[in-house]
């Protein structure tokens, strides 16, 4: 009930759900390389969220990596950039990996 309450307010303001982001890390293949708690091809968001937490800059970096890619950070297997992502969805990933992936 308290999740389709939440839902209902954050449509009604023009909010995502929180649980959309999930969604939009599906939507756009992250699943492919990224798991919540452990390590595929890249690290697990759980990882992420811990080497950032307490950054104050930390959403724009994940969210700037997400976009332009790298390697070097995680192991020598780079992250392809991802120049289709509009910078509100980098952000919204960005700020829902560090916020647990939950």
């Amino acid at each position: 009930m308290r999740r389709w309450v939440c839902g209902l307010m954050c449509f009604a303001f023009g909010v995502a759900p929180v649980w959309a982001d999930g969604d939009l890390a599906r939507k756009n293949a992250c699943m492919s390389c990224h798991a919540v708690d452990k390590k595929l091809v890249g690290p697990a968001y759980a990882d992420v969220a811990k080497k950032y937490a307490g950054q104050k800059d930390a959403a724009a970096s994940v969210a700037q990596h997400i976009k332009g890619g790298g390697a070097g950070r995680w192991g020598p297997v780079p992250m392809p950039a991802q120049p289709g992502l509009s910078d509100a969805d980098a952000l919204t990933l960005a700020n829902w990996v560090l916020a647990g992936a939950k």
